[in-house]
């Protein structure tokens, strides 16, 4: 397995661009465009929010037919509760693409980010449309993932090289997200390509699987949005005996997808909004992961742990009061916490001052891993988190101006 660069343009057969076309101010890009030059299976999850947005509902009706070619994107408006007109605009959208690639529109997806309300600026969208194709091209990955971005303050992207079959494969991705964060598909839009050959049936479980064990695992500040969308498009041109169920060629390209879907998760959890800190949150000895993940979360999405992380403070009894409450059953002298290395709860009792003083130098770096352990099940999982800064309140009550 190989890092490289070009992002979402990485594997054979694709090509991106990114434009400023109006929505917002310039120079700032906010339309992105990805295209494979040939058709090919594609997969996408979506958010379980449920007023989706328009994108999201069109999105859902196209993946019916299981075939991808384009991916369009604007930033700076998210066309969610727009009605009818939301959806019209969307289509039409995915139509002027569709026309201007000489495909089938249900082989182009649309996705939106930005404020929810406003309708689409149509005269922008129609008339940028034409200038991202005629800007595609195999370095335009950059400028694709710059386009899609809102409150992020970093480009976020991913290429990897693996071989499967004696064949070199590649996966490439962009993403966008770093406010409205939290588990249940991950509020983001990620997009993901790969030169594989496969499947569409094979390629939808393994990217389910992949953002279980990714995007759902991070949150920032524990709202799922409207317009929550991942999609891997595959061209088939890496050449490789086409995996159509469970072997060792599918297992291989599981740990590429997962890595390329890990990265970009964390990345996301590291630009989150006003953050200062990135805290590794596991839990072992649970009944089962399940009850393990529940546990994580809601320690992960606790405002009095967040505030707690981000004024370093070894309050590890706000830790303990969420894992109490998260719902699974358990007994307190049980429990264990760890901050790295340093014990602060053993068998459910807190150790000593003199330890709460070297946690707090462990709060003080911008990384670190609370370890919890409930009990002396086989149930675990990892959630990663951030803070919750005065930013992060700066940023969201001052987003729409």
């Amino acid at each position: 397995m190989q890092k490289l660069r070009r992002g979402i343009t990485a594997p054979k057969g694709f090509l991106a661009a990114g434009i400023h076309a109006g929505i917002k101010k310039p120079p700032l890009l906010d339309m992105a465009l990805i295209t494979s030059v040939v058709e090919g299976p594609i997969a996408g999850v979506f958010t379980t929010n449920r007023l989706p947005a328009a994108p999201v509902i069109l999105d859902r009706r196209h993946l019916k037919r299981k075939v991808g070619r384009a991916i369009i994107i604007n930033s700076g408006n998210a066309n969610a509760c727009t009605g009818l007109q939301g959806l019209r605009n969307a289509e039409e959208t995915a139509q002027r693409v569709a026309n201007q690639l000489g495909c089938l529109r249900q082989a182009v997806y649309v996705g939106s980010t930005g404020v929810i309300g406003p309708t689409l600026p149509m005269p922008f969208i129609q008339k940028g449309i034409p200038l991202l194709v005629r800007r595609l091209r195999r370095s335009g990955g950059r400028e694709a993932a710059q386009a899609i971005l809102t409150t992020d303050t970093k480009v976020k992207e991913v290429a990897l090289e693996g071989s499967i079959g004696g064949q070199t494969i590649r996966i490439g991705g962009m993403a966008k997200g770093a406010g409205m964060i939290h588990p249940d598909m991950a509020t983001m839009l990620a997009y993901l390509t790969t030169d594989i050959a496969i499947e569409q049936k094979v390629l939808q479980t393994s990217l389910q699987k992949a953002v279980h064990h990714t995007f759902n695992c991070i949150s920032v500040d524990g709202d799922t949005s409207t317009n929550d969308t991942v999609l891997c498009l595959a061209n088939g041109l890496a050449g490789n005996r086409m995996i159509r169920s469970r072997s060792s060629d599918l297992n291989q390209f599981q740990r590429l997808l997962e890595k390329a879907c890990h990265s970009l998760a964390m990345q996301i959890c590291r630009d989150g909004e006003g953050a200062t800190k990135f805290v590794d949150i596991q839990v072992h000895g649970a009944k089962t992961n399940a009850e393990a993940k529940q546990i994580a979360i809601t320690v992960a999405t606790s405002l009095l742990v967040k505030t707690a992380l981000f004024g370093e403070d070894p309050n590890w009894g706000r830790v303990i009061a969420a894992v109490g409450r998260a719902g699974p059953s358990i007994r307190a002298d049980t429990i264990h916490l760890s901050f790295n290395d340093i014990v602060a709860v053993n068998n459910g009792e807190g150790c000593c001052a003199s330890l709460e003083r070297r946690i707090h130098r462990i709060m003080r770096r911008k990384t670190f891993t609370l370890t919890i352990t409930v009990g002396k099940g086989k149930g675990s999982a990892t959630v990663w988190t951030t803070d919750l800064s005065f930013d992060y309140v700066k940023i969201n009550a001052s987003y729409r101006s």
